[in-house]
């Protein structure tokens, strides 16, 4: 794994075999707040104070905790459930810069309780955040829970085409409650019309830095 400085300061790492980084290169703390916390955590805390979160792909543990911190702002309780079929290594993740901010600098050691906290176990890091992580791939995941959120974070339709089907966005679908939202940074045509297919309704949304699009799915039942 190649650690990359992207264009805000933040890390992303490239992926050897995939060519591909897990974060944007125009700045990974920044498309993570616009896409995931923005556009999705702060859409369904408009409506509700008690949050279950599914995320596809734990990755650098960015996105997770963002999340932890603006819960912890917006007095909110998340419950988060996250899917990673290659968990990183240590010597990675203790590399990665996200928690040197001085914005975030009190909430260092979070970021690496994130990263240490035992696999398939709900862990309780604080009162506004709990976090069940899942050494999984998609396409075995079954939960009988459902959820208020899905961030969609796999890598791209070009690399893991598998993940972005009709049937794994229906299986989605079907975990998310009604009026849940997924959102994912992806606006691909083929992609809108596969979660179109498995009965979302779709919202195109300005995309963050160096993307001029994004994409937010809302399940609606009449």
């Amino acid at each position: 794994m190649k650690i990359i400085v992207t264009k805000d300061g933040s890390h992303t790492l490239q992926h050897p075999e995939l060519d591909e980084t897990y974060h944007s290169i125009h700045g990974a703390i920044q498309e993570s707040m616009h896409v995931f916390i923005e556009a999705g955590l702060k859409a369904i805390a408009h409506q509700k104070k008690q949050i279950s979160i599914l995320e596809i792909g734990f990755g650098t543990g960015l996105n997770a905790w963002l999340t932890a911190l603006t819960a912890y702002e917006l007095t909110c309780a998340v419950e988060y459930t996250t899917l990673e079929t290659f968990p990183l290594i240590p010597e990675i993740t203790h590399q990665l810069n996200f928690a040197n901010s001085a914005r975030y600098k009190e909430f260092n050691i979070l970021f690496a309780e994130l990263h240490a906290s035992e696999w398939e176990k709900l862990i309780h890091l604080n009162s506004f955040f709990s976090l069940e992580k899942k050494h999984i791939k998609l396409e075995d995941f079954e939960s009988k829970k459902q959820f208020d959120l899905i961030y969609f974070d796999a890598f791209s339709p070009q690399s893991q085409p598998e993940l972005w089907t009709v049937a794994q966005f229906s299986k989605l679908y079907k975990s998310l409650y009604n009026s849940g939202i997924l959102v994912t940074y992806c606006a691909k045509g083929a992609v809108k019309r596969n979660l179109k297919e498995a009965g979302f309704v779709i919202e195109t949304l300005p995309g963050p830095p160096g993307k001029r699009e994004m994409t937010r799915a809302v399940k609606m039942i009449q």
